[in-house]
């Protein structure tokens, strides 16, 4: 098989999700040694079953079960990798998540917002306390990968607050109702889940002479959707660090890129941008409305670009930039 990636390690980290499930499965009809990262195995497993169908029984695939925000646990399996297939050229960042205690539920402030608990003295005391740390928010993290949010991106409805003094929030809530602990949940895994795999495998890159990084960004980058403000922050936050990065590994040629999908659908995306006999909820309504192409995005749609910023036969010349793959969303203002 003549490909760029033949024989070589692919890392794909969130590979239980739609999108880079896809990618891993692509990568393994290619050639590659596919290494499969996130926090659930069995849906890691149900990806190595589906590239064993996709490609051939013999592809060269590993589970391995990790939190990507944990430094020692990617660097073990770095280490285990390289020791037995060799360095890693190839790393997909697609690891990532939101959480729904995160999300009001109102868009805009009203006077609603000034009954908020945050104005209570009870939270202020346990801000000022530090209960509200970062030693805290590893718990949170834990299950905020490999799901997806409204617009097909990764989400979470179910972690755990750690916060003491409000467990419950309010079903109609605003921006100061949120739980903080969640919000600082998703700056981490999207922001360092991407930041330490990256310095990992890097290195195993610049040793090996040279690679390619290919990031996950979001429709998020440019202009935040409602009611996802951390999920936002970070994505943003994903474009800047494509480009830091870029330009510091450009000497050990390794290029450094992203993608920023539009609306994708998938199982958990169906309910929020369609109705039950397949028509367009109002939000789906409001997404076709900005989307010159007329449809959502299939996880197939990435693929060609996810191959060319990773061919370096193709795009040697090309590093530190971030491609929208949105059916036209971002040309689009609606009216």
């Amino acid at each position: 098989m003549n490909s760029y990636c033949n024989d070589k390690v692919v890392v794909v980290t969130g590979a239980g999700g739609t999108l880079c499930s896809a990618i891993a499965i692509d990568m393994a009809k290619k050639g590659a040694k596919v290494v499969l990262v996130g926090r659930t195995r069995e849906k890691l497993e149900k990806v190595a079953e589906e590239i064993g169908r996709a490609a051939c029984p013999h592809a060269a695939v590993r589970i391995e079960s990790a939190d990507v925000t944990d430094e020692a646990a990617i660097a073990d399996i770095a280490r285990r990798v390289e020791a037995e297939w060799g360095p890693c050229r190839f790393l997909v960042n697609g690891a990532g998540g939101n959480n729904v205690k995160a999300m009001p539920t109102r868009l805009r402030f009203c006077e609603k917002d000034l009954q908020s608990s945050l104005s209570t003295s009870d939270t202020n005391v346990a801000v000022a306390s530090g209960s509200l740390g970062v030693s805290e928010n590893i718990a949170s993290v834990q299950n905020l990968q490999d799901s997806k949010t409204p617009n097909g991106e990764s989400n979470l409805n179910h972690v755990n607050p750690v916060n003491p003094v409000k467990k419950e929030l309010p079903a109609d809530r605003g921006f100061f109702d949120i739980d903080m602990e969640a919000f600082k949940s998703v700056l981490e895994i999207n922001t360092l889940g991407t930041v330490i795999p990256s310095r990992i495998f890097a290195l195993q890159m610049a040793k090996a002479g040279g690679g390619a990084i290919l990031n996950f960004a979001s429709m998020n980058t440019y202009r935040p959707l409602t009611r996802v403000a951390p999920y936002a922050m970070s994505k943003a936050a994903i474009a800047n660090w494509t480009m830091f990065f870029a330009q510091y590994m450009a000497p050990a040629k390794v290029r450094v890129n992203a993608v920023a999908p539009g609306f994708m659908v998938n199982e958990r995306s169906r309910g929020y941008l369609m109705t039950p006999d397949g028509g367009l909820s109002p939000r789906g309504e409001q997404v076709m409305h900005h989307t010159p192409m007329g449809r959502f995005g299939e996880a197939e749609d990435l693929l060609g670009c996810v191959n060319w910023l990773l061919d370096d036969s193709v795009s040697s010349f090309v590093t530190g930039i971030t491609v929208p793959v949105d059916g036209g969303f971002l040309s689009s203002a609606g009216v």
